[in-house]
C-alpha cells in the first residue's frame, strides 16, 4: 500500500465547497472519479483543508491510499485527463504510509482579494470582492496583527456541535497589494496552524468595518476577546478566498518537480516540503 499526495489548485465557482456530498458536484467527488477512471480503485481521498462552495485554492493537498502500480508521472498526467478544467494537480508524490494531509500539516495559508477600482473588472467577478470606495488600510492592517497569536477565535466562526475547540495559533498576517489582470488588488493574507469554519471570511468581513472607519482597532480587539460572533462584522463572500499553501515537516512529501520530468520518467531524489505560494 503506497500513500501518494497531490497538490491541487480549482476554481470554486462551480463546486459546492471541497467535501463530497451525495448528488452535488464537489473537488472530492471529481478527484475520487478521476482516481476510479484512472486506477479502477474505489478510495477515498483526504484533503488537507475543507473549503466552502465557491472558494478557491491553489495550493490545496490531498492524499490517498493505494495499490496501483503506475508511476508519479502517469498518477499525475492520467489524473489531469480526467478532471474538468476547473480542477488540476499541480504536482505529485510520495508519502510515509501514516502522513495524513490535514493531520500533518503545520500550517494553512489563505489570501482574499479585495478590488476598490471605481468599476468591476469582469475576469475578477470570480476572484475578487469589488468594493468601489477607499478604505484605512493602515487601521486594517494594526487590527489583523492582532489576531497573531495564540487566541479564542470564537467571534470568528459558526458555532458547530462537532467543535472542539476554537482556540487556534495565527502565525503571520499581512496585507499587500497583487496585481491581476493589470488591476491592483488588495489582498489579505493569512497563516495559521489551522481554521475554523468561516473563520477568514468573518474576518474580513469585520476588517471591511474598520477599514470603512465604522469599527476602530481598538474595537477589532474588543470583538476578539468577547469571544461573541454577534459583535463581528459579516461574512465576507466566498469569491474572494483562496487556499494558498498547506504545509508540512521539511522532507515529509517527496514532490515531483516537474524540472525533474524527463524523456517520460521522474526522478524524486529532492525532498521538498514546499507546497505552493504565488
Amino acid at each position: 500500500m503506497r500513500t501518494i499526495a497531490l497538490l491541487l489548485a480549482y476554481d470554486g465557482a462551480d463546486f459546492a465547497g471541497s467535501q463530497w456530498q451525495t448528488d452535488i458536484r464537489t473537488v472530492q467527488g471529481a478527484l475520487e472519479s478521476a482516481w476510479e477512471a484512472l486506477t479502477q480503485e474505489q478510495r477515498r481521498i483526504v484533503l488537507a483543508g475543507r473549503t466552502d462552495a465557491g472558494v478557491h485554492a491553489s495550493g490545496q493537498v490531498a492524499h490517498v491510499q493505494t495499490d496501483t502500480r503506475h508511476s508519479l508521472a502517469t498518477i499525475w498526467r492520467g489524473l489531469n485527463a480526467h478532471l474538468p478544467t476547473d480542477l488540476a494537480v499541480q504536482n505529485v508524490g510520495e508519502a510515509p504510509r501514516d502522513f495524513h494531509a490535514r493531520f500533518s500539516a503545520l500550517q494553512r495559508e489563505y489570501r482574499y482579494l479585495i478590488d476598490c477600482a471605481p468599476a468591476p473588472l469582469p475576469q475578477l467577478r470570480h476572484q475578487a470582492l469589488h468594493y468601489a470606495g477607499s478604505l484605512d488600510v493602515p487601521a486594517m492592517t494594526a487590527a489583523l496583527q492582532l489576531l497573531e497569536g495564540t487566541h479564542d477565535f470564537a467571534a470568528f466562526t459558526t458555532a458547530t456541535p462537532t467543535q472542539r475547540s476554537t482556540v487556534r495559533t495565527m502565525h503571520w498576517t499581512r496585507i499587500v497589494e497583487r496585481e491581476w489582470f493589470d488591476r491592483r488588488l488588495l489582498a489579505i493574507e493569512l497563516a495559521a496552524n489551522a481554521f475554523l469554519q468561516h473563520m477568514v471570511r468573518m474576518i474580513v468581513g469585520t476588517l471591511l468595518l474598520v477599514g470603512r472607519g465604522r469599527m476602530t482597532v481598538d474595537q477589532f480587539g474588543e470583538v476578539l476577546a468577547s469571544r461573541d460572533r454577534r459583535l463581528a462584522g459579516p461574512t465576507a463572500p466566498a469569491h474572494g478566498l483562496t487556499l494558498t499553501a498547506v504545509r508540512y515537516p521539511p522532507g515529509l512529501i517527496r514532490w515531483v518537480e516537474p524540472i525533474e520530468r524527463q524523456n517520460g520518467t521522474t526522478k524524486v531524489e529532492q525532498p521538498s516540503s514546499y507546497v505552493h505560494e504565488e
